[in-house]
Parts: C-alpha cells; structure tokens; sequence
C-alpha cells in the first residue's frame, strides 16, 4: 500500500511539467445542444487568427486546441442539423480559456449528407479494431418487441460472435466470454445479458457511446486478453423532467430524468438525476400469445433492471457521477433451470484545472456476480464473483500530440463450486488484487499518426508481473484512404470454466488464476507464471467511397500463449484440477456502411479460425464459427420521414461439440466393497468421443423485421408504434441439447409483436 501511495504522489506531483507556457494560450471547453444540455460529439471547431487551427469534440462534447499564440481569434463550430455559431475569443500567454458553447438545433430540413467531424476524427484517431456505436444507430436495427438494445446491434459487428437468443453468449475475435471486458461507466459487468438474448441490462436510452476494442487495444485498457466492450451513459436531463414509458410482450420500461439543480441558460453548474427500470413480461405473456413456443409452456425468462445516475457538473467542465445498478435473471425449463443476479455502484469524476492543459479522470466502483445452474440429473454449479475498482489517469494536450497516463487498482474475489463430468468435485473460495501503471502518447507527423504505448501489470496475488508494450499506427496515403495497425501483449488473472456435458454454452463458472501448481500442456513440466496470456496483432485500411460509402478491412491475429482451464481428464484426486492450453485465433473481417437521404445499410462479413491446444489435441472451442455474416437496411418514409423500415438477417456456420459415443453406470463405491454393483442404482456416465469438438451444429440464419410509425404530439412529447417479427421465416436453431434424454431445445421461433413508447 505504501508503493501505491507513493505513485500516486509522484503522478500528482508532475502535474507542474504540463503547465501551460507563458508565451502561449489554449482553448478548450465543451460543446452542448442549447435546448436539451446534451453533449454534442464530433462538432467540428476553428480557429482563424495567428494561426488557423481545428479540432472536433470527443464523445463527451469536449474539445482542447493548446498551444496557441496570443492574439485574437474568430471561432466557428458547426454541425450537421444545428445553426452554426461564430464569435470572437481573445487569447492571452499562459492562459487556458474556457468556454461552454450551445448550439441550436437547425430549423431547415436537411436532405443531403453533409461530411461530419467523424470524417476528420477518422484522420486524426487509430481506431483500429475499434467501433463506436451510438444510441442512434443502435434503434437502426428491427427492435425485437418493438424495443432496442445494444445486445442485438452488438452481434451485427465483424468480429463478434452471438451463440443465441436464449441465455447467449458473446465471443469477440476467439475470446471467451471470460477474456471480453464488459464495463458499465468503469464498473466491470460479468455478464451483461439476459436469459432472452435479445436484451441487455443496459437502457437504450441512457447510453452516450459503446466503444468496442475487439483487439490490438492500448494501454490504458488491461485485464483481460480479447476484447473491451466500453458502455458509458450520460447525465440526466439538466434543464426539465423528462422520460419514457413503453410496453411490449417482452417486457416493460420506464425512465424519469430531470434537474436538482437546473442549468441556466448561459450556462454554468447543475445537479440532475436519472432512474430507469425494466421488467420482463413475456414469462407471463408468453402461454397466451406464444401458445407454440416450448410445446404450449411459453417463454420462460423472467428479469428485473434498475439504474439509477446522479450527476453534478460546474461551467469550468469539471464534473462527478455517482450511479449503482442490480438486476436479476433466471430461466426454467423442464430440464434445466438457471438463476443469476449482479448489482454494482460507484462514482467517476472528470476535473480540468486552470491554466493547465491536463485533463485529470478518476473512477471508484464496486460489483458482484452470482450464478448457479440445476440441472434435472446432475448436482448444481455455482459460481459467485465480486470485485471493486479504482483508476486515476491523466490526458496532456499539446499541439501535435497526447500523453495519457494513469493508475488502477483491481481486486476481486471468487466463489466456485463444479463437480465434472467424472464425479470430481472443484471448489475455490479465493482473493486477489492486480496493480496496474500504463502510459499513452499518440503524436501526428504529417499524414502519420503514432501511438505506442506501454502497461505495466502487476498480479499482488500471484506475485507476478507483466511488462505489456503496445503500439498503434494509422498513415493517411489519401484523404479518403488509410492503413492501419497495432498490436501488444496482453495478460489477465480471470478465467472461466464450461462442462463438456452442453452442447450450447449455459452456465459459466469464474475463478482466479491458481496457487497450486500446474504443467505446461502435455507435459509435467512447471509453467513459468499462472496468468492467461496473449499477444495481438491488428492491420488493414479504411475507404471512404463515393456516394457516402465506408469500405474498413482487417486482418487480425492472436497468440493465446497461455490459457488455464478446469481439468476435464481428471479421473483421480490427486490429479490436479487446472490445466494449461495454448490458441490461436485468425482471420479477417469486411465492413461496409452506406448513408444516404433515407437509406442506411451495414453489411459485415467475418472469416475466422480459432484452435486450442490442450497438450493431447488441437481442437476448435465451442465458438469456432468459420462464416459469420450480418447486413442491416433502413428506409424512412413519409414527408416528415415518420415511417421507418428495418431488416436484419444473420447467417452463421455451425458451432463445433464433441460427439457422444455411448453411456455406462458409474459407482462411487461409497461403501467399499459392500457396493451393490450388480443390482444397485449407479449414475449415468457419457462417453465422449475421442475427438474434441468434432462434431457441428447445423447453420444458423434468421431474419428480423420490424416497422415503426412516430407521432409528434408536442415540442417534447412523442409516441412510436412498432410492429415486428423475430425469425420471420421460423428458422429452427438449436439453443441446448440433453444428452441424457436426447432432448434438443430450439432458439425462438417466429415472434411477431406490438409495441408502443411514449416520450416527453
């Protein structure tokens, strides 16, 4: 603990170097919507005077150009549907000049596209393996029961694989579940969907950005060795109250947001608060008007979400949030039943100091995750894991670059209890903390922009440390035509653990990295650290076509150099309980998106291997899915485009199992050798097929529709219908499978629904 008081001292203390010089000023501030106090990302805004420079706004409205001369500068923002706003600033030596700026909404109804900030941001950020989804995009898709959710825009991205509808699964370039870090406003989420895949524990309405990193990411993001999947929400309505009620045979919303303290108009401090909640209806909705589904039993998911956000920001641009959320989750079928639940709070803040181009962020959460499965034939899995964070890091602007630099401080504890397929019972009851340093600094030289970074790791727990270089590129060869590269080494003490016995992945069980020892793969040779590790290699180009058409491929390579699993070949106690394996994941994806006056299309295209090598054999894991193919239409209709039409069809490759062979009668011999082996009753134990995962699940594909019809009932009040349909064509898909009674359970059939959402 003194080592990390110590590091946070020296960090606060070189705040100094970055003072702004003398001979020279900055200006920064935030750009929001003058009517609704929203943030506005990828404004763009210039400077003409001493100099002529430029910048957008990041997803937070938030923009910083330092290193300017003294002098007198006209200022221009602009954005597309709003009015541009033009004004005189002074800049004075040494000084930082803040300003918050409100644009106003447009009154012209804008028919062509018009080149945004997001064009020139392409130019100035690496954004390799990284997608940014906004809540608008998101409500592009068809909106399952009539709602939208980032659980179904997720599974249109290259790259990510979705295993169903039912209790799915989420795998980002051959990662686990378990090697994705899932963060909601910095608090790490264990499993962010519900039991019906199509929703998430995120509210739609609430989201200001999704950063999707599905490889090759930088250092200040750690802890796991796939994917980061970022969810950030914003404030709650500064100047009024404001919300949304809205209904469907899957499940119910609300959300009321509004002012404590209410913004001014020329700006200035404000309190605001924001509630949300959902609950599930179709587990009682569903016998009634789904009476085909699950043999007239109906839908058997049941859910609960709340989140609750208060927010305080000033009119310097400094701000704090405090925000908790809890839901619960579970599934009943005939012959399985599944439970879990999470709840988690904390608190972020951003401050931005006078006369000082640093940025200073700081985040404190806390979350808990708890499963157990009950299968009809077998004893119960539980799993149970909670954990806090802490992180403290620094931005630096200067003229050509950026300097990011930070601490973070992770601990969690695992509960774990499995009994294999061979009888043997795991237990783990264990405690650990990981500290992390990492430093970011991204320069742009003419048409070249470079950011190396590096993350120092260290695992208190195991006594183990990780140096992590990383390193991204991008070279504008044209105005329209960019390449692009990174990679870095990647280390996590988090894994996850699945039982042979499903078919479809269900139940996933957490643990810590073990203090026993274990081998290298097949092998009794000790390894080196017992950490999860992996090194990432990223490259490909984006094209800006004409006719507003964006072309980005990636090819993309990962080394899991080391992975730690349950051992699934133990036959006797003093066998040990946890393996090693080795993987590789490779392939590339092609994404392509085309905006036009009405239209919106996203098409994407995955092909992709993933092998696992666990001493005995190479074998594809349960989410190998060679083809994964996604292509998404919108067409809004009507003068005032009121209508609005969606379609999405997925198609995808069959998922690899390993095959059943035959079964036999197993005794545990409790009684010695008075054990009635000849008339008593022994349980019933599977014979796998020598071959791991050689089998595959047929193709999946389906089809998704939906129409929706808006109602402008006043200046903030609104209602949209929806109509649509899941599985239009009633693909049946394959969601889980009993071996023992040879009973397979499908994914939803055809779903058609109603519904309404009323805004004001």
């Amino acid at each position: 603990m003194k080592k990390l008081c110590l590091l946070f001292t020296l960090v606060s203390c070189s705040l100094p170097l970055f003072a702004q010089k003398t001979d020279r000023g900055a200006l920064r501030g935030n750009v929001f919507d003058k009517e609704s106090a929203q943030p506005i990302a990828f404004a763009t805004i210039q400077l003409e005077g001493p100099e002529t420079r430029g910048t957008t706004t990041d997803i937070n409205g938030f923009f910083s150009i330092a290193d300017l001369p003294a002098g007198t500068y006209r200022l221009k923002v602009t954005y597309i549907g709003y009015d541009d706003l033009q004004s005189e600033v002074s800049i004075k030596g040494g000084e930082v000049l803040f300003k918050n700026i409100n644009l106003q909404e447009s009154g012209q109804s804008l028919e062509e596209i018009v080149i945004s900030g997001k064009k020139e941001q392409a130019r100035s950020e690496i954004q390799v393996s990284k997608i940014s989804v906004t809540p608008k995009q998101i409500r592009s898709l068809p909106s399952t029961g009539g709602q939208a959710d980032i659980a179904q825009y997720l599974t249109v991205l290259p790259g990510v694989i979705f295993t169903g509808d039912q209790g799915g699964q989420l795998y980002i370039r051959g990662g686990s579940p378990v090697q994705n870090r899932i963060l909601l406003d910095g608090m790490t989420i264990y499993n962010p969907f519900h039991s019906i895949g199509f929703f998430s524990i995120f509210e739609t309405e609430l989201i200001r950005n999704v950063d999707v990193l599905t490889g090759g990411f930088n250092a200040e993001h750690g802890g796991r060795i796939s994917a980061i999947v970022d969810v950030k929400t914003r404030e709650g309505n500064r100047k009024r109250l404001a919300g949304l009620v809205s209904a469907s045979p899957f499940q119910a919303r609300a959300m009321i947001e509004g002012p404590i303290v209410p913004l001014r108009e020329e700006g200035g401090s404000s309190v605001s608060f924001v509630l949300a909640g959902k609950q599930a209806l179709i587990d009682r909705l569903g016998k009634q008007l789904y009476p085909y589904v699950n043999d007239g039993d109906g839908i058997p998911f049941a859910y609960r979400d709340l989140y609750g956000k208060l927010s305080l920001m000033t009119g310097s641009g400094s701000k704090a949030n405090f925000f908790g959320f809890n839901y619960r989750d579970g599934v009943r079928f005939a012959i399985a039943d599944f439970n879990w639940q999470s709840s988690g709070g904390g608190m972020d803040f951003t401050l931005i100091p006078s006369n000082s181009n640093t940025v200073i962020n700081g985040v404190l959460t806390y979350s808990t995750y708890s499963s157990r499965i009950q299968e009809a034939d077998r004893q119960p899995r539980t799993s149970g894991i909670n954990g806090f964070f802490a992180s403290l890091n620094f931005i630096n602007f200067d003229r050509h670059s950026e300097f990011r630099y930070g601490l973070e401080l992770n601990g969690f504890r695992t509960d774990f209890q499995f009994v294999n397929f061979r009888g043997f019972k795991i237990e783990q009851i264990e405690n650990t903390t990981e500290l992390a340093f990492f430093l970011r600094w991204k320069r742009k030289i003419g048409p070249l922009v470079l950011e190396p970074g590096f993350r120092f790791q260290y695992y208190l727990s195991l006594n183990d440390i990780s140096p992590e270089p990383r390193l991204g590129l991008k070279y504008n060869v044209t105005e329209n035509f960019r390449l692009k590269a990174a990679g870095g080494w990647y280390s996590q003490n988090l894994l996850a653990t699945v039982n042979e016995r499903d078919v479809v992945n269900l139940f996933v069980g957490f643990l810590s990295g073990p203090e026993e020892t274990v081998y290298k793969p097949g092998s009794t040779e000790r390894i080196d650290h017992r950490l999860q590790k992996a090194v990432h290699g990223v490259a490909g180009f984006e094209i800006d076509l004409p006719n507003n058409i964006d072309l980005n491929v990636e090819g993309y390579y990962k080394d899991f150099t080391q992975l730690l699993a349950l051992n699934r070949f133990k036959s006797l106690p003093q066998e040990p309980n946890y393996i090693t394996e080795t993987g590789k994941a490779y392939g590339i994806d092609f994404s392509a998106k085309w905006e036009a006056k009405r239209f919106y299309v996203w098409s994407a295209y995955s092909y992709a291997f993933v092998t696992r090598f666990d001493g005995q054999q190479e074998y594809p894991p349960v989410f190998d899915r060679r083809h994964n193919f996604n292509i998404v239409t919108t067409y809004q209709a009507g003068s005032k485009k009121v209508w609005e039409l969606s379609a999405r069809w997925n198609l995808g490759s069959g998922f690899p199992f390993t095959q059943t062979q035959g079964f036999y009668t197993v005794f545990d011999f409790s009684q010695g050798i008075n054990t009635d082996v000849l008339t008593g009753n022994g349980t019933l134990g599977i014979l796998y097929a020598s071959r791991r995962n050689g089998g595959r699940l047929p193709y999946y594909h389906r089809l998704d529709v939906s129409i929706k019809r808006t109602f402008n009932l006043s200046k903030y009040a609104k209602a949209e219908i929806i109509a649509s349909a899941t599985n239009l064509y009633n693909r049946p898909n394959i969601f889980y499978f009993d071996r023992v009674r040879y009973q397979r359970v499908n994914q939803l059939p055809i779903l058609p629904s109603l519904s309404m959402t009323l805004q004001f």
